[in-house]
């Protein structure tokens, strides 16, 4: 009561002055025995004057005082924001994605973990940006356009091949790549493994006597169980296109053995039979796995009269003239449109199966044959089959100890031949000579538009004179296809029907 008292007099001065002076009359004097505690005096108020208004008497308005002092009805999420955090939180449990608006899926998306089980993601998310970022959060390089220019897809491949890299026979659980395929096998396009761990095996035991000075330590020896068998894995993937597999070991330190860089003739048997059962695959490459005649026969037989394959990749191997000749029979029984056996030990006789193959052949438009010795006679036999060749492209002859009889032919085959559009001879012994017969040849010629000449014994005249037809070349070739575009895009804005007539 004395707190409204007061609050009355804060807010009516006037008020509280008259009620005193009326006290003061009404007592008459002021009591001589000593000042007597004086109590507050209330003024009634008539019922007129009580609360005229609302809003009139602050002290008598109910007020929500809010246990939280930075309450704001603003700061108060709406339900539809409270749903999709609840979603959010228990995704991996309760995952709904498909039933919500594009809007709501989209915010759910954006703030999903990327570190989610497979198993809940795989087949349910196909939002590029929710891969983009559980790609750059296990990889700090990543180049999307080396997959399709998909992120998906990017993800379940790299995914897969750590999983291969680092499986090691009779160790690993089979089951961590057997599960993972109902996963990936509609993303998977492009397998590249470029290590196979072998098997863990323990020291033996050297009894006394059992050591031999006469023993070589680069002595190979096939391990009893070999590397991982991809069958199972090439089965289950459904659009798999390309194969790109080195059976290697990285950083193998102080614990280097020969038989760690060993291809078996187990894997090679096994990796026959996947190859020849996968009738999607394009491209196949087995690089750096010391492939010799034998294993390089064996999967060629696989490829034969295969449906789609494309391109063979057998670079760097141990791939000698029987190797060879198994190529040339895969030219005449395949589609293959690029063939590469670099860096491998063909020589005359193999570069004149493969010649002969080539003289027939209409679906091979590139043969890499560079770093290899298949001399002048196996040179000449290649030209001469480009006189008849009316497909290949690109050829590269470099580093096989051609000269000048090798340059005549070739001479002769770049005056008629109109397909060649790149020829490589570096790092032969060509002349002064056999450039001269060269350019001549590139007189006549209006089609290739490269041709590397470095490091073979070439006079700096001709070059720079085959340099300059290969340029008059480039520049006709971008004025033709100018040309066809122009007339193309011309024929698209006018339509099809008004073109004829």
């Amino acid at each position: 009561m004395q707190d409204t008292v007061t609050t009355s007099a804060l807010l009516d001065p006037s008020h509280s002055s008259v009620s005193t002076q009326d006290k003061s009359s009404t007592g008459g004097h002021t009591s001589s025995t000593g000042p007597q505690p004086s109590k507050p005096s209330i003024t009634p108020v008539s019922a007129k004057s009580r609360n005229p208004h609302p809003g009139a008497n602050f002290h008598r308005m109910r007020r929500i005082i809010a246990e939280d002092p930075e309450w704001s009805l603003a700061i108060v999420p709406l339900l539809t924001e409270l749903c999709i955090q609840h979603i959010i939180r228990n995704f991996q449990k309760n995952p709904i994605l498909k039933q919500m608006l594009p809007e709501h899926q989209q915010k759910v998306l954006n703030h999903l973990p990327p570190d989610l089980p497979l198993a809940v993601t795989a087949n349910l998310i196909d939002n590029e940006n929710y891969w983009l970022r559980c790609c750059m959060q296990r990889w700090p390089v990543c180049h999307v356009a080396h997959h399709g220019g998909s992120w998906k897809r990017m993800f379940f491949e790299r995914h897969l091949e750590n999983l291969l890299k680092h499986f090691i026979p009779g160790t690993t659980d089979p089951a961590v790549i057997l599960d993972l395929l109902p996963l990936c096998r509609n993303y998977v396009r492009r397998v590249h493994v470029d290590q196979f761990l072998p098997p863990v095996q323990l020291p033996a035991q050297l009894r006394p006597g059992d050591q031999s000075d006469s023993g070589s330590e680069g002595e190979m020896e096939e391990p009893t169980v070999d590397h991982y068998q991809l069958g199972n894995l090439v089965a289950g993937l459904s659009h798999l296109e390309e194969l790109d597999l080195v059976y290697d070991v990285k950083d193998c330190g102080m614990n280097f053995e020969w038989n760690l860089f060993l291809f078996t003739y187990r894997d090679c048997h096994s990796l026959a039979a996947a190859i020849k059962a996968c009738h999607t695959l394009k491209i196949f490459k087995l690089t750096r796995s010391k492939v010799d005649d034998d294993k390089a026969r064996i999967i060629i037989r696989s490829l034969l009269d295969h449906p789609v394959l494309e391109e063979l990749d057998l670079s760097h191997n141990l791939i000698g003239d029987r190797g060879a000749r198994g190529a040339a029979k895969l030219l005449s029984h395949s589609r293959l449109r690029v063939l590469n056996l670099a860096n491998n030990q063909v020589r005359a006789p193999g570069a004149q199966s493969l010649a002969h193959a080539l003289a027939h052949n209409t679906n091979l438009i590139s043969l890499n044959l560079r770093l290899n010795c298949i001399e002048d006679e196996g040179g000449q036999a290649l030209a001469h089959a480009l006189q008849t060749n009316k497909c290949l492209t690109t050829l590269h002859l470099g580093g096989n100890e051609l000269s000048e009889p090798t340059a005549t032919l070739l001479s002769q085959v770049l005056a008629i031949n109109t397909t060649l559009t790149s020829i490589n001879l570096s790092c032969n012994h060509i002349g002064l000579d056999g450039g001269k017969q060269l350019l001549e040849g590139m007189s006549d010629n209006k089609t290739l538009l490269e041709f590397d000449l470095r490091l073979s014994d070439v006079a700096q005249e001709s070059e720079y004179l085959i340099g300059q037809a290969l340029y008059t070349n480039r520049e006709a070739a971008r004025q033709r296809a100018l040309n066809r575009s122009h007339f193309m895009s011309t024929i698209t804005a006018n339509g099809p029907e008004n073109s004829v007539g």
